[in-house]
This record gives C-alpha cells, sequence and structure tokens, in this order.
C-alpha cells in the first residue's frame, strides 16, 4: 500500500502521515515541491524515530509520479471532488489490504 501526498504544506501533518505510514508499513510518496523542508525542524521533531521506519520517494511533479505508476490504481481524494467517496468500495479494498496483504507482510 502506498500514501502520496501531493505539496504537502504543513510539516506536522505530513510527519504525522509518515509516523502512520511507519506503522501500517506503507510507502509514503511525496510529490513536490512541498512547503517546507523535509530537513525542518519542526518536521524533524514531530517525525521523531518513525522516519527510518518509513519508505519515502520523493517526485518532482505530479507528471512524474504519474510516470512511475504507469498502469496502476491512483485514488485521489480531496474535499473539492464532484464524485461521493461513497461511490468507491474503499470498505472492500481496505480489508482486502488488512486482511490478504498484511498477512502475507507477516508470513
Amino acid at each position: 500500500m502506498r500514501i502520496a501526498l501531493y505539496q504537502p504544506d504543513i510539516p506536522q501533518n505530513t510527519a504525522e502521515i509518515v509516523r502512520l505510514c511507519a506503522c501500517f508499513g506503507a510507502r509514503l510518496d511525496i510529490i513536490e515541491p512541498c512547503g517546507f523542508f523535509l530537513t525542518d525542524k519542526r518536521f524533524k521533531r514531530v517525525v521523531m524515530d518513525y522516519i527510518n521506519k518509513c519508505k519515502i520517494k520523493s517526485f518532482k511533479d505530479f507528471t512524474e509520479f504519474k510516470k512511475d505508476k504507469k498502469n496502476e490504481r491512483i485514488i485521489l481524494l480531496t474535499t473539492k471532488a464532484k464524485k461521493n467517496i461513497s461511490t468507491l468500495n474503499l470498505l472492500r479494498m481496505i480489508r482486502y489490504y488488512l486482511v490478504v496483504k498484511v498477512l502475507e507482510f507477516h508470513s
């Protein structure tokens, strides 16, 4: 599982997602430009020890990110979408990940 942040601008929120990814074994993709430096003191303070437990990959822009994904499914979430999130079968995807992928990861 991968989580991507598009041009994050709040270091504390980004750090929270780093911790989340570290706990779930997910990779974090950061699509730049960021509103802060990944070496920012506030970011490092909030990330603490989790930064070494999370795989982070940076992309210079969305085009580079899309090229890396090739034919993989990308689900974009925003508060400004016209389509409601309930049209996606997120529960099925989450169950699949938690039941199948996490079990594969731990075995």
